[in-house]
């Protein structure tokens, strides 16, 4: 676990589920959520230690070990719905909670009606740092986080939201029903968390009918600091790209795609990229290896390893099928000036971001 672990979710559910959690059951199912390799075929159960949760919240408070599974027995009763044409799916979170006394650790395993939303995304998905809303006070911030993050993108530069809808999707209708205090306790609080704590910020205005405000113009910006997370997908080193910046991005991305006969996803394309730290010609050497190889399972996975221990020539004659067949090269510092703009400390960001969704 690690608050630079990503959480990926497709902007359909993003958009169009409207749910009531705590603020501590939404950060308890971010760091689940992130914990989720998006390529994987199934969810599994994920275990993770209470302790470190506590750690990544900045809690010290012992008594959460007792907390923690009363929150995720609540959870499991929050039942909401998922509308997809003429089917209406009702769900929960998880499926299931398994907590052991005197071990202190909790495993969750999500419910299987939320794979098409979070596993095997090729396109309209948004990715995030954990780190981005780990810190955040207001029940409704990660949320709001959520909308702006998957519309960041937009060419116009922002979005339009009718207030009464987005009341309803943050399910803050009942709470806030009058809008002074929707905007005192709700846009306005979470315009400074974002500001301060996450990768993007927003100003807005608001639209009228007549008198009434019936809508919010929301114009999202990349906060530029070096201390904020930037490299989700659909971002560069600076924050937000130009067109620019965004096309080389995904010609990069459709250059490592056209590498493969297997059609791969746009995720897992962006991984490669990482882990070759930019350079294509490593990835097309590495894949250029893998078909001497006589089954390989998953070939992305294989070249990600081949990537780093760093293949080269074949032990033997004839195909083989593992990992140990090839012999390894020394280091070569000199890749490091092959990169894309990567420092060292993004070096690590990128070796823990594939490392998540281990324990």
């Amino acid at each position: 676990m690690d608050k630079n672990y990503l959480i990926t979710k497709s902007n359909y559910f993003i958009m169009n589920c409207n749910y009531d959690l705590s603020l501590e059951e939404q950060k308890i199912i971010l760091t689940l959520a992130s914990m989720v390799q998006p390529e994987d075929e199934d969810f599994k159960s994920y275990k993770f230690r209470i302790a470190d949760f506590m750690k990544l919240l900045g809690v010290e408070n012992q008594a959460k070990y007792t907390v923690i599974p009363k929150i995720t027995k609540e959870l499991m009763k929050k039942v909401f719905e998922i509308q997809e044409g003429d089917t209406l799916i009702q769900t929960a979170w998880l499926s299931g909670a398994m907590y052991k006394k005197g071990t202190g650790c909790i495993e969750l395993t999500f419910s299987s009606y939320l794979k098409p939303y979070m596993l095997k995304l090729s396109s309209m998905f948004t990715q995030y740092k954990l780190s981005n809303i780990l810190s955040m006070k207001s029940k409704y911030s990660p949320r709001i986080y959520e909308i702006l993050k998957c519309n960041e993108f937009k060419k116009q530069g922002f979005i339009e939201i009718e207030v009464e809808g987005l009341r309803k999707l943050i399910k803050a209708d009942e709470v806030y029903p009058k809008y002074n205090d929707f905007k005192r306790y709700v846009v306005e609080r979470t315009q400074k968390e974002l500001k301060k704590i996450s990768d993007i910020s927003f100003d807005f205005e608001e639209i009228k009918t007549g008198r009434k405000v019936t809508g919010l113009k929301f114009h999202i910006k990349a906060n530029k600091s070096s201390e904020k997370p930037i490299d989700e997908v659909c971002a560069t080193r600076e924050g937000k790209s130009t067109l620019q910046e965004e096309k080389g991005f995904r010609d990069l991305i459709n250059t490592v795609k056209n590498i493969f006969k297997e059609v791969i996803t746009e995720l897992q394309a962006k991984r490669l990229l990482d882990t070759a730290k930019g350079d294509i010609n490593i990835i097309n050497e590495k894949y250029i290896l893998s078909q001497n190889v006589a089954k390989i399972d998953n070939i992305v996975g294989w070249v990600i390893k081949a990537i780093k221990e760093d293949y080269t020539t074949q032990k033997g004659k004839g195909k083989t099928g593992t990992f140990t067949d090839y012999e390894q090269r020394p280091f070569d510092p000199s890749l490091e000036n092959k990169l894309l703009g990567w420092n060292d400390k993004e070096k690590d960001d990128v070796g823990e971001e594939f490392q998540q969704g281990t324990y």
